[in-house]
């Protein structure tokens, strides 16, 4: 399930944008087989939309079905603008805002994994209020400060289905990937226009409520770590597509969930590396590298046959 989320408007210009970007998401749904839902777009009238998006969470708390919980991941998608004012962040929708600590309480019930990309102005805290386990939290802004017009959501949404992202060249492109690209032509519209950069989007995926700026990789990992020596974000954000290659949908639910739970050991195993001998390593990491091989072995056509 993809939802998303255009608010308030502010001016036709924004308007403009902002139905773009929903209609990339919308599209890139499409191309992924998910399920899409649009709010903020419709003539409903306009203190509805709170109370729809609330709605909305609920209904998909209500649905889960725990068998189903790793093929039916929800993206909750934001575009527009936000505010804060010193204490609390806020999503403007028409009408009355939804602010960061109470869609955190909207969330809870949802046992899925969840994607959270609040594409706003002001959306840095949403980053420290949304933070858990098993779920993806990207903001265009770094704190709650960066109050300026973002861009971010624009390069997002066009990245998210955009070949050019995928850098580890598995023919699809990850959230991570799309956050990377993003983040990268951000920074060169500012520089191009010879303009101060007023915008710094983060990921989290670790649950540490830190979040990790673009400059902190190179390519799909992580180069830096917090002080606090929590695991570094990306590696499950790198898991997340939307739009799935050919060899991906060959992988079963089971299959995929087992490889996700590998590859989340190998990228713990990695971290650990400078503090292992190098035959412990290396005796480490060999069976599971030898175990997805086989899986994906065990995937393809001409194995099943």
């Amino acid at each position: 399930m993809v939802l998303i989320v255009v608010g308030a408007e502010g001016s036709a210009e924004y308007g403009q944008q902002f139905r773009r970007w929903a209609g990339r998401w919308s599209d890139a749904a499409k191309l992924g087989g998910a399920e899409d839902a649009l709010i903020g777009l419709d003539n409903v009238g306009s203190e509805a939309d709170r109370e729809r998006l609330k709605n909305r969470l609920a209904e998909a708390a209500g649905s889960e079905d725990p068998q189903r919980i790793q093929m039916a991941p929800l993206w909750l998608i934001l575009i527009g603008h936000g505010t804060f004012d010193g204490k609390v962040a806020r999503f403007n929708l028409r009408g009355p805002d939804v602010a960061a600590g109470e869609l955190a309480e909207w969330l809870k019930p949802i046992v899925r994994p969840i994607a959270v990309i609040n594409c706003a102005s002001s959306s840095g805290p949403f980053v420290n209020e949304l933070s858990a386990p098993n779920r993806v939290v990207v903001s265009a802004t770094k704190s709650g400060h960066e109050y300026n017009f973002a861009r971010f959501g624009d390069y997002l949404s066009s990245a998210i289905s955009d070949p050019q992202a995928d850098l580890d060249k598995d023919e699809q492109t990850s959230l991570l990937e799309a956050f990377l690209l993003a983040s990268s032509r951000v920074s060169e519209f500012y520089s191009g226009n010879g303009r101060l950069m007023t915008e710094h989007a983060l990921l989290d995926d670790n649950g540490d409520k830190l979040g990790t700026p673009a400059d902190w990789f190179q390519g799909i990992r992580a180069t830096k770590s917090a002080k606090s020596g929590v695991a570094v974000d990306g590696a499950r954000a790198a898991r997340w597509h939307l739009i799935r290659s050919d060899r991906e949908e060959q992988l079963s639910a089971k299959h995929r969930e087992r490889r996700d739970q590998l590859e989340q050991e190998l990228a713990d195993l990695r971290l650990r590396k400078t503090e292992l001998p190098e035959e412990e390593y290396l005796g480490l990491i060999e069976p599971l590298l030898v175990e997805l091989a086989k899986l994906y072995e065990s995937s393809t056509p001409h194995a099943a046959k």
